[in-house]
């Protein structure tokens, strides 16, 4: 397969991209386990196509762009998965040809091939989660960007005003997924590094970067929410933790082989250093920053799963492109990549579609949305579910602001708090839920605190469930 791909000619990147659509054909026909993650994606587009605004109705951890592309999916599919998929397998192929002509126009490497965005391609599936249209590959999509611009910087003798342009992708990719603020300083090192840029245009290139992120402040100040913005999203970041991921053998999985080829390819280049000019080797020590910055990132995820790495890909396919271009013969270096390529395909579809049964490497089982004790029962009935686990709103409509559980704590562990009683009864009173799913063991406190509103509800034959007075009835 890599002789095929070591020219470059518009045969080489049509079948590139047939071999993407190839790989993630059998999520078309057989989609893969629903994650909690997606139906929270699935939500807040919802919410917002309703009329809520996020932060202020919709109390979610979720990145504003983010959220306006989750509108916009449900404007047009609903709560489509497979949309989900196909979407993120565009935004993938985009991002596949992009990173590829990044590396051959610049003449990254010594030889022009599509043996970088062949990795690229590979390392994107190295998990079933990482074909879905999450926010870190839409935000990966912005920082590439910024990479193109950056590298065009560094061929000419003294950086431009494109500058600014690095700066505005990186706010747009922080708009997508908040973490990637920390790029801000990767392209500060990159620039100051390994260009000539002179202050002036290192102060454009944070202009750009703050100019996307003020116009959004300066929305939710206009919307009277900023106090909503500050505390959902921007404080978030360093205190909410969503999702419990124990399955940490999947995580582990699906990112050795990446690592392990990444880390080869770094390896490689200390023996390679007298092929490469002085342009290629900063390209390599500004894809290391890179790689730092990525791994910064990592305290700040909501949680842990493979597609939380996405923005790992590009630096790991940068370098294992070393590592393979610079295998001299030509048969193990077949075997090598034919070995990866097979391997990622297991973890893959034994993630998607469990082709040996009761093993559960590559599942994401902590992540999936499961059965829940009112499916049978209770569906397109708004309700408000106070957990972790929102696998009842896969048949339901998602009532009141209190999205989120680990901001919704913010008002529904603090019942002590007359303010926050009043903020809970305010928020029930303008949207209701049918049906109170309590996990969390907080509603009984608040009735006490409200009796107005626990006259409203009355428990069900189901523990931890609620219904609410004059709903018809139902056998649950």
């Amino acid at each position: 397969m890599l002789s095929f791909f070591r020219t470059y000619s518009t045969l080489q990147i049509i079948s590139l991209l047939a071999l993407l659509a190839l790989i993630r054909l059998p999520f078309l026909l057989a989609p893969p386990p629903l994650l909690i993650p997606e139906l929270n994606w699935m939500l807040v587009g919802e919410q917002l196509r309703n009329g809520n605004l996020l932060y202020r109705d919709i109390w979610d951890s979720l990145s504003p762009l983010s959220a306006l592309v989750y509108w916009l999916m449900d404007l047009a599919f609903g709560r489509s998965q497979l949309a989900y998929h196909i979407a993120g397998t565009a935004v993938g192929a985009f991002q596949v040809l992009y990173f590829n002509w990044v590396t051959n126009t610049r003449d990254i490497y010594p030889d022009r091939n599509l043996i970088p965005g062949l990795i690229y391609a590979l390392f994107l599936n190295m998990s079933f989660d990482c074909s879905t249209l999450s926010p870190v590959l839409l935000s990966t999509t912005f920082l590439l960007l910024a990479f193109g611009t950056l590298i065009k910087q560094m061929e000419r003798r003294g950086a431009t005003d494109e500058v600014f342009e690095v700066g505005f992708y990186i706010s747009l990719a922080t708009l997508f997924y908040l973490p990637s603020a920390l790029f801000i300083l990767w392209a500060v090192m990159a620039l100051l590094l390994y260009t000539g840029a002179s202050f002036r245009q290192h102060s454009l290139s944070l202009f750009g970067f703050a100019f996307p992120i003020l116009l959004t402040v300066l929305y939710y100040y206009m919307a009277d929410s900023l106090d909503d913005f500050n505390r959902n999203l921007l404080a978030s970041v360093f205190r909410v933790r969503q999702y419990d991921l124990t399955d940490f053998q999947t995580l582990l999985a699906s990112l050795f082989l990446p690592l392990a080829m990444g880390s080869l390819g770094v390896l490689s280049l200390f023996r390679q250093t007298t092929r490469f000019n002085n342009f290629q080797q900063r390209c390599q020590q500004i894809m290391m920053l890179w790689a730092v910055t990525a791994l910064l990132s990592v305290a700040l995820m909501p949680f842990l799963a493979p597609m939380m790495f996405i923005s790992f890909v590009p630096t790991l396919a940068f370098f294992a492109a070393y590592y393979f271009q610079g295998i001299r013969r030509e048969l193990m270096a077949e075997a090598i990549f034919t070995g990866v390529f097979l391997f990622t395909l297991l973890i893959l579809y034994q993630g998607a579609l469990q082709f040996v049964p009761r093993w559960e490497l590559g599942r994401l089982s902590a992540l999936q949305v499961k059965p829940s004790a009112i499916d049978g029962q209770v569906r397109q009935e708004k309700i408000l579910v106070l957990g972790e686990d929102i696998s009842p709103y896969r048949y339901n409509r998602a009532a009141t602001p209190y999205l989120n559980w680990d901001l919704a704590k913010y008002d529904l562990r603090n019942l002590d708090n007359y303010e926050s009683v009043i903020s809970v009864y305010d928020h029930f009173r303008k949207d209701p839920p049918n049906y109170i799913i309590d996990r969390e063991k907080v509603i009984e406190k608040l009735f006490q605190r409200a009796p107005a509103l626990g006259a409203l509800y009355e428990k069900t034959s189901i523990e931890g469930v609620y219904r609410r007075k004059g709903e018809a009835r139902k056998s649950v």
